[in-house]
């Protein structure tokens, strides 16, 4: 259970990316306390965690200010994590025990497969998917042998689909069944280079396993652009709703 700042940080987080506050408000400690009725500890413990991933800053004078994010934020995160998480195919494919490792992302690559045999895209489905993606992903941060990479990693975690094994998924997808087929293809094809990946790593082919790595990162950044060249209003909000971890659908 996390604490009651960390718990009020999320929720604050959660207000600044869904555009509950003007770029450069400022958040009144008072109307804090008040909005989610705890005392000033927390809230001050909640603006340091916040101040620490650059969405709030300190005004002139007293208190804090919004600084809220934007598509361009977002799209040079992903391009950061997306080379973190290359390095770390490579490191993980020379390290002495990743074999410690691979049962958990052959079962997550086997999971996802299985999944999208299904040809179903309701919400149920798309949990598990993110929950066997987020394990293949978070296996190679935590054996690759360089904590710096996951410790930076999680510094912009908080980001709008920067989470470890974010999922992109298009809405357009409900649409029809070709829509739907397009989708699944997508799927399938980002499972078959998990398999790369996973197929050099246990190799020891770093090199492989670094370049699959990055063009299967480089995906996110592709759909953002995607969906920015279909809505040049795009928000960050929006992306929040394109990520298989919030998205809400319809039962089939």
């Amino acid at each position: 259970m996390d604490s009651i700042d960390t718990e009020l940080a999320n929720r604050i987080r959660h207000d600044i990316i869904h555009g509950a506050y003007d770029e450069g408000a400022r958040l009144s400690e008072a109307q804090l306390c008040e909005a989610h009725n705890v005392s000033r500890t927390p809230v001050r413990l909640a603006l340091r965690i916040l101040e620490r991933e650059g969405l709030i800053f300190r005004g002139e004078g007293r208190g804090y200010r919004i600084r809220s994010p934007t598509i361009s934020d977002i799209l040079q995160a992903v391009q950061v994590r997306g080379h973190l998480e290359s390095l770390a195919a490579r490191l993980m494919a020379l390290s002495s025990n990743k074999a410690d490792f691979l049962p958990n992302m052959a079962q997550a690559i086997r999971t996802i497969d299985e999944l999208i045999s299904s040809g179903k895209l309701d919400e149920p489905t798309i949990k598990q998917m993110q929950a066997a993606n987020e394990v293949f992903h978070t296996s190679i941060l935590d054996a690759c042998g360089n904590d710096y990479v996951a410790f930076t990693c999680r510094q912009i975690s908080h980001l709008p689909m920067l989470a470890a094994g974010s999922m992109v998924f298009d809405r357009a997808v409900l649409e029809s069944p070709e829509q739907l087929e397009r989708g699944l293809f997508r799927l399938r094809l980002g499972n078959a280079q998990h398999q790369v990946i996973y197929d050099s790593i246990a190799s020891t082919d770093p090199t492989r396993a670094e370049r699959m790595m990055s063009e299967h990162s480089h995906t996110m950044v592709e759909y953002i652009e995607k969906f920015e060249n279909r809505d040049s209003r795009l928000s960050v909000s929006d992306l929040v709703s394109y990520s298989a971890a919030n998205v809400e659908l319809p039962n089939s």
